[in-house]
């Protein structure tokens, strides 16, 4: 696989000039995941929410319009400012709380300490299969007993898949942004401890995408 340090240094530096170029480039309105998302944690009982990978915060503010108490983390810091930006506009800074973190880091939280994880598109990013399960064992560490973690990743069906730019473990790269492909049993092996809810094709934007979105709970 390419240097994994310089393949990460130069996608951080991609996402902060593509929101400096593009400011709310994903529009306003949520993700289907998301609302989805939003349905199984109110089920759940959930109060608060830890969205991975939160960009200018189109979900994590929806999840504040919901009435959840959201964290929005992201290893960039415009798209976290305009986040901000928008929650002050639509009345929901109360409910917002923002972090700059790098998921190749461990989280700066306390062990069982949020209720709810959501991760759309987070996973399948630039990140190789070893840092990807260090991921979701920070999600598990951090979440209560009964917890819901909500994901979504392209998969190896998706058209980009096996095309671009290839940096090794399922690593293509288009268009400057690098994207980790799942197949099946990467999606199995991150549910090892858990109880896996639902694994769900579906398709967005328009080559389209194809991914999966992945709910999964802590046992009590």
């Amino acid at each position: 696989m390419a240097d994994e340090q310089e393949l990460a240094g130069n996608q951080r530096r991609h996402w902060q000039d593509t929101y400096a170029a593009h400011p709310g480039m994903y529009g306003e309105q949520p993700s289907a995941p998301a609302v989805h998302a939003a349905a199984v944690f109110r089920t759940a009982g959930v109060r608060d929410v830890l969205e991975l990978g939160a960009g200018h915060g189109r979900d994590a503010l929806y999840f504040a319009r919901e009435g959840f108490d959201v964290r929005a983390a992201d290893f960039s810091l415009r798209g976290l400012e305009q986040l901000l930006d928008r929650a002050r506009a639509q009345g929901v800074a109360g409910r917002v709380d923002t972090l700059v973190h790098d998921v190749r880091d461990p989280l700066p939280l306390p062990d069982a300490s949020v209720d709810s994880v959501f991760a759309h598109m987070l996973l399948c990013m630039a990140l190789s299969t070893k840092e990807i399960h260090a991921v979701v064992g920070e999600v598990r560490r951090v979440l209560r007993p009964g917890g819901v973690f909500v994901y979504t990743v392209r998969h190896t069906g998706d058209a980009h898949y096996g095309g671009g730019i290839a940096h090794g473990d399922d690593i293509y790269e288009h268009g400057g942004f690098a994207v980790h492909f799942f197949d099946r049993d990467l999606v199995d092996s991150l549910a090892d401890g858990w109880t896996l809810d639902e694994v769900r094709p579906f398709e967005e934007g328009d080559l389209p995408r194809r991914l999966w979105r992945v709910t999964q709970t802590l046992g009590d």
